[in-house]
């Protein structure tokens, strides 16, 4: 079948060469014939470019000259036998002798020459892992879920394409990846906040009572989570309960970092809502610490710092906490300490792709070793 699809193929492109070579007039053949002078001269002119150039083999190039040569001759002796003859006669027959010799012979020679008849046709599922390197997230997110609909039980799989759907506004699909993974693995302080931003999203802003319990959960297990805190208060101001409304955000706006775009917000909530602007309070640890002698004051840090390992070691989703803590290690000058956290960290972060690239940045802004 595939060497009678090339020969029709090959016959079209003798037949397109040879039919407009029948409708050719006498008159024109000697200023077609010029012109297939210049057009070789131009020719040599540009392999002897390309061979100063070594842009083309030495072989390539002495090959082309002869070539275009032989074709240059055959044009002057077309050209002085015009007058002698019918001028259309010679230029037709050669070009169709071209076309019906040199078309096939040539399409046969590369496709010998870069084919593979008899390679049998790529399966499907095989150009798929051939193109994964390239893979957009669109395609990246259908194959997980074509791996979720084979495997309706792989909880880390709904757990990692949660917060894609997320990110892209799918909330209904966010929803059922999340209470999915907790169905599946359990529920854990981030996937239940996440199953209640993803309840938020779905009703438009609105903090349902679904999303409410999630939330209420999720600060049960964990009472540092910021985007459940701030979606308790914005609960709270849906509720119609100012008062409780500024308590919640104010205090998120005294915790929230100087100078970031989660502080600018909670500023605005807390004005809006007719509060005075929120400083950071006083950091009354660091103050007790510098009022200490130089031992007490080492031994406490030693006790902050165990404190902090000890509850990292039981929730982990904490990027702020790990940066805190291989930092200190590293400043009480155990290095074994802080590579041991930092192993732990990347462990616990696994699935926080942003907390986890701060802890390995940070590992090797400290250069320990293994990061």
């Amino acid at each position: 079948m595939v060497w009678i699809i090339l020969a029709l193929m090959t016959g079209a492109a003798v037949l397109a060469v040879l039919w407009p070579l029948g409708r050719d007039r006498p008159e024109d053949a000697a200023g077609e014939t010029a012109t297939d002078a210049a057009f070789y001269k131009a020719q040599l002119a540009e392999i002897e470019r390309d061979a100063e150039r070594g842009l083309i083999e030495p072989a390539d190039a002495e090959t082309a000259r002869v070539e275009a040569g032989r074709r240059l001759l055959a044009s002057n002796r077309r050209a002085r036998a015009i007058v002698a003859a019918d001028p259309g006669a010679g230029r037709r027959r050669l070009a169709a002798a071209v076309a019906l010799i040199g078309v096939p012979l040539v399409s046969l020679s590369v496709y010998l020459t870069i084919g593979h008849p008899a390679l049998p046709d790529m399966p499907l599922g095989a150009r798929a892992d051939r193109a994964r390197p390239d893979m957009s997230m669109a395609q990246a997110v259908a194959r997980i879920e074509d791996h979720l609909a084979k495997n309706p039980d792989d909880g880390r799989g709904f757990e990692v394409v949660g917060p894609v759907y997320l990110s892209a506004g799918r909330y209904a699909d966010a929803e059922r990846a999340f209470a999915s993974a907790i169905r599946l693995l359990g529920e854990s302080a981030a996937r239940l906040e996440n199953l209640g931003e993803a309840q938020v999203g779905l009703a438009d802003g609105v903090v349902t009572a679904a999303a409410r319990a999630s939330f209420d959960k999720a600060l049960g297990l964990d009472g540092r989570l910021v985007k459940a805190r701030y979606f308790r208060a914005v609960a709270a101001e849906q509720d119609g309960d100012k008062a409780r409304a500024l308590q919640l955000f104010g205090e998120l706006a005294a915790e929230a970092p100087t100078g970031t775009p989660l502080k600018a917000r909670l500023d605005e909530k807390v004005a809006a809502l007719g509060g005075a602007p929120v400083s950071a309070p006083r950091d009354e640890t660091a103050e007790t610490l510098a009022s200490m002698p130089p031992a007490d004051r080492m031994a406490a840090i030693r006790g902050m710092v165990e404190g902090l390992d000890a509850r990292l070691s039981q929730n982990g989703e904490d990027p702020e906490g790990w940066l805190r803590l291989v930092r200190s290690y590293m400043v009480l000058g155990e290095a074994e300490k802080a590579r041991n956290a930092l192993a732990r960290g990347r462990a616990a972060l696994a699935l926080d792709g942003a907390g986890l690239k701060r802890l390995e940045a940070l590992g090797r802004e400290l250069k320990i070793e293994g990061s």
